[in-house]
């Protein structure tokens, strides 16, 4: 469930226009949407001790709080008393502005009727305000809507580019995002709609997301959404976007990636993506601008640029799980999650400790169903977890080492899924971001034991028989005991990355663990390109003999890569590289 929460994020900006407040010839919701009646929608939960009323009134938005237990009569004395201060107030501000004496405001004839008979006025509020009831007020009615799908959180974000598209980060209650109407609009010319043209906007399409074309640009979009939930739909709303599509930035590093992941791969196969994002936190600081990344543009680095190269790479695969590294809780929650979860993926994000950055595990919903998590963070599993019990006698022998571990964030996110065609198929899919010191080999030996023996106990007692997908960013070239480890199954208590950071941190620990893994994607060149190292440093690790390599996505070309001499660039939204696969399950014998 997504939050209303935004956090080290750049607020999205939209701007809603209440329908009752554009004029006649510019109200572009088309008929099926109009009422003979005026609404009256109540929100009541069987959960809640409240319930509200809310409608209009004399060109005023009423919103009442009342106990669902209070009875009807007095909710219907309250609106007469309301009505009757409101009318008088008018005709007094009449009277003020030298207008004619007018009479007192008689008291309005107030009931609520459901079938054409009178509900009790003695009967509790719960009981009362049926869906379908009629509000009296007067010579007015209100047609009562109980629970009706409603939009609780409805927003564009702030930058539209041209060829990128543009996800509304919609939340809703009472109704399925599946069944909500869409219908986006742009500007028949630049500011029509700031000049009040008649005929400012024009249809540009009907889906929940929309792709401006380069056509587009100077233009403002407007979304038309209405929520739903089948065939009963809400109150709708207009959002139109806080500036005009920009020129995108052509041709991007991941477009002839996306040529091999046209269509999503069918219940035999699964598609898989670990990326390294690299979070806003690190890329708008002043080291990384000036030092890390001095030869990519600065806008190029600010978020909301970053965001729309990532959703639209993203969303480009096609993939049935995605694995995230450097993911900002923001973006997480007001841009990744709304995109991807109009392209069919759900998440879960679990943030690093003591950090505003962390993982994101999407995965298909059409595919695959969520059973559990089991995330942990690393150091706390090596300190409390009797799991670890011999490791940890190790480490702590030297204190030194064992500080330096124990100052560090790192987290491992465990996600457990089901396959829905076949519910035999469990699938634990692990994703990190070790520790990323060139010297700290030794750090991310105890961390990825730690994190191997942790999902050894969860595919063995909490749920025999999944099989095993760990990916993300290992920091670990292909020469390291790490990957000697995980690819091997041991590494000895000699091994030279013991050593990594001298001798005064060095312990004598052999390491083994049970998965016969392989990296899915073998051994690129590199994963990681920016000015001062290129390396392969982020995997996909499988279980070869389950689940079968049957299709390598190919990286960006050098060309590509260099065009702008490294990563990231205007064209490419990190310093790293997705790493992305096919994977087929193997048939049993």
């Amino acid at each position: 469930m997504l939050s209303r929460v935004s956090f080290a994020s750049k607020l999205l900006l939209f701007r809603f226009i209440p329908p009752f407040s554009i004029p006649t010839h510019r109200n572009i919701f088309t008929a099926r949407f109009n009422m003979t009646m005026e609404r009256c929608v109540v929100r009541c939960l069987p959960c809640e001790s409240k319930l509200t009323i809310s409608f209009r009134l004399d060109g005023c938005n009423k919103q009442m709080l009342r106990d669902q237990t209070e009875p009807l009569g007095k909710v219907l004395s309250r609106i007469a008393s309301g009505t009757i201060k409101t009318r008088s107030k008018a005709r007094r501000l009449k009277q003020n502005k030298g207008k004619s004496e007018t009479p007192e405001v008689d008291k309005p004839q107030i009931s609520l009727c459901v079938n054409g008979d009178h509900v009790s006025v003695e009967t509790v509020n719960s009981d009362a305000w049926l869906d379908g009831a009629v509000l009296h007020v007067g010579d007015l009615k209100y047609k009562v809507e109980r629970n009706p799908p409603t939009f609780t959180v409805s927003e564009l974000p702030s930058s539209l580019m041209s060829g990128f598209p543009v996800c509304p980060k919609l939340e809703i209650e009472f109704g399925d995002l599946k069944d909500c109407k869409f219908t986006w609009l742009k500007e028949s010319s630049p500011n029509a709609h700031m000049r009040g043209d008649t005929e400012c906007w024009m249809e540009a399409g009907l889906e929940r997301v929309f792709t401006p074309s380069n056509l587009d640009i100077g233009l403002r979009v407007m979304l038309k959404c209405t929520p739903g939930n089948g065939s009963k739909f809400g109150q709708p709303k207009e959002l139109v976007s806080s500036g005009a599509v920009e020129a995108g930035p052509g041709t991007c590093t991941f477009d002839n990636r996306h040529i091999y992941t046209q269509k999503v791969t069918d219940d035999s196969s699964l598609r898989v993506v670990s990326y390294n994002i690299l979070a806003d936190i690190y890329a708008q600081t002043d080291l990384s601008k000036t030092v890390l990344y001095p030869y990519c543009a600065p806008y190029a680095l600010e978020m909301d640029y970053r965001q729309n190269l990532i959703k639209k790479e993203l969303s480009g695969y096609n993939a049935d799980i995605i694995c995230l590294q450097e993911v900002d809780k923001g973006a997480f929650l007001d841009s990744l999650s709304p995109a991807l979860d109009a392209f069919g993926l759900e998440g879960v994000f679990k943030i690093k400790d003591r950090q505003y950055e962390g993982l994101a595990t999407y995965f298909r919903r059409s595919k695959l169903k969520l059973l559990e998590q089991c995330d942990v963070v690393l150091r706390e599993a090596l300190t409390a977890d009797p799991l670890h019990r011999e490791l940890l006698e190790k480490v702590s022998t030297n204190p030194g080492l064992k500080e330096k571990i124990e100052t560090r964030s790192t987290v491992l996110q465990v996600t457990i899924l089901q396959s829905l065609c076949d519910p035999s198929r469990i699938l634990c899919v692990g994703n990190t971001h070790l520790y990323w010191h060139p010297k700290g080999g030794n750090i991310r030996l105890v961390q990825i034991a730690v994190a191997l023996k942790h999902m050894k106990q969860v595919v063995m007692e909490k749920h025999p028989g999944a099989r095993l997908i760990f990916a993300g960013d290992f920091n670990s070239t292909p020469s390291s005991g790490l990957f000697q480890l995980v690819c091997e199954g041991s590494v000895s208590e000699n091994h030279d990355d013991w050593a990594s950071n001298g001798p005064e941190e060095q312990i004598q620990a052999a390491l083994t663990h049970p998965f016969q893994l392989a990296s899915a994607c073998g051994v690129p060149a590199y994963t990681n390109y920016v000015g001062g190292f290129q390396g392969c440093l982020d995997y996909i690790f499988v279980e070869p003999h389950v689940l079968e390599v049957e299709q390598v996505i190919p990286p960006p070309s050098h060309e590509e890569v260099t065009t702008a001499l490294a990563l990231p660039s205007v064209s490419h939204p990190s310093d790293h590289i997705a790493q992305v696969c096919d994977l087929k399950w193997r048939t049993s014998d």
